[in-house]
């Protein structure tokens, strides 16, 4: 995902108004953009789904490279409907067009190291040409379109290839296309380009409510037709406190507000690399928290009362602190504060493995509870302790 070398010429009356000193309407986030996302939720469910049937390091590795690279042209469509709000007839068909294309990339993730991975592949290079032609169609200079669908399509190339391949030369393939993007996002120049703040935040925040969306469709999936106990109500009402923890983390206090105000006050150049660093490679890593939760879900509601295997226990804490620590790096970017809880509670939330593998899966996510409301807790007193100072 890169951006062009000059602003979007559908953005040139709002950056005149900006030099003018008027106000701005705000860009929010068009409801097809909403829809788009069903799809997308689709896709974090499938990564799940093969992540519990897979829950190996080999497993991993390749729900990691798959979301990796679902991700990076996910994020680069958030990209183009900042530049490009879906307000035409001929926008919204190539979005839907779009949204047909990563539909057949989530139908075949759960077999996509098995056979699946061309039409994976062919339907990416889909999601490849649409973004790449909706560029062009915003009439953005020729050079600043090859360039920037040169770039993904090198990726889209190494998708395709490896589909045609299986097991560890596939994951292989996958990987380097994985590892491209980053190689993308530190060798291009960042253009001066007034990327809306409001909408960018927005567009993110939703993202990962989405997600958190598969948190508790994994409550009821791992529940399936076990009978309706003290123990499965409990570890159900448990873990979905946990993902109202999750929330918190991510919007308590108004964060989102802040963080849009930060962005919104950062130069072009600035916000541009933030939008890469903080919401691309952020964003990522919170996705990854939360579907390793989500897996650990699964299994957790499936036997509440059981002790839980140790890949199991792993990734259900193994997600909540990974979210945590890289959220703690988003809000010390932001200027959030404090910072300090979140990385104790991530090391608490670590060290209940061992109550899942040794006592339960209910155990495990009670514990997880309480270090959550022991960290927020604590914030609200720093804060409320700090009000008063201010105050007097």
């Amino acid at each position: 995902m890169t951006v062009p070398d000059r602003p979007f010429a559908s953005s040139a009356p709002a950056a005149a108004a900006d030099v003018r000193g008027r106000a701005q309407p705000a860009l929010k986030v068009a409801p097809l953009e909403l829809f788009l996302d069903l799809v997308f939720v689709f896709t974090i469910t499938q990564l799940t789904g093969s992540l519990v049937h897979h829950l190996t390091l080999g497993g991993f590795a390749q729900v990691l490279v798959m979301l990796g690279v679902i991700w990076w042209m996910y994020d680069a469509f958030i990209w183009l409907t900042n530049a490009m709000p879906p307000r035409t007839h001929g926008r919204r068909a190539l979005l839907m067009l779009a949204m047909g294309a990563f539909l057949v990339i989530s139908l075949s993730v759960p077999h996509a190291f098995e056979g699946s991975g061309a039409a994976f592949g062919w339907a990416y290079l889909v999601v490849v040409a649409v973004h790449t032609g909706m560029f062009a169609a915003a009439g953005v200079a020729p050079a600043a379109v090859l360039g920037m669908g040169a770039a993904n399509l090198v990726v889209g190339g190494l998708v395709v290839a490896g589909g045609y391949f299986t097991g560890t030369v596939q994951l292989g393939f996958w990987t380097a296309a994985f590892a491209m993007q980053y190689v993308t996002t530190k060798a291009a120049r960042l253009p001066e380009f007034r990327l809306r703040a409001d909408h960018f935040v927005e567009r993110h925040g939703l993202i990962v409510i989405i997600a958190f969306g598969e948190s508790v469709i994994a409550i009821g999936v791992g529940a399936g037709a076990a009978g309706l106990g003290p123990a499965l109500i409990a570890v159900a009402l448990l873990s979905l406190t946990v993902c109202v923890g999750l929330w918190w983390a991510y919007f308590g206090h108004d964060d989102d507000a802040r963080a849009e105000h930060h962005m919104a006050a950062l130069p072009s150049d600035e916000r541009n690399r933030a939008a890469v660093t903080v919401y691309y490679l952020g964003h990522f890593g919170l996705l990854l928290g939360v579907l390793l939760f989500a897996a650990g879900v699964k299994s957790a509601t499936a036997h509440p009362a059981d002790p839980i295997t140790l890949p199991q226990a792993a990734a259900l804490s193994g997600g909540i602190t990974l979210y945590l620590v890289v959220n703690t790096a988003v809000r010390r970017f932001f200027g959030l504060r404090p910072n300090r809880p979140r990385l104790i509670g991530a090391v608490l939330v670590a060290a209940t493995v061992r109550l899942g593998t040794g006592v339960s899966a209910l155990a495990q996510v009670a514990a997880v509870v309480v270090v959550l409301a022991a960290v927020f807790g604590h914030e609200a007193r720093c804060r409320s302790r700090v009000g008063d100072s201010e105050r007097d």
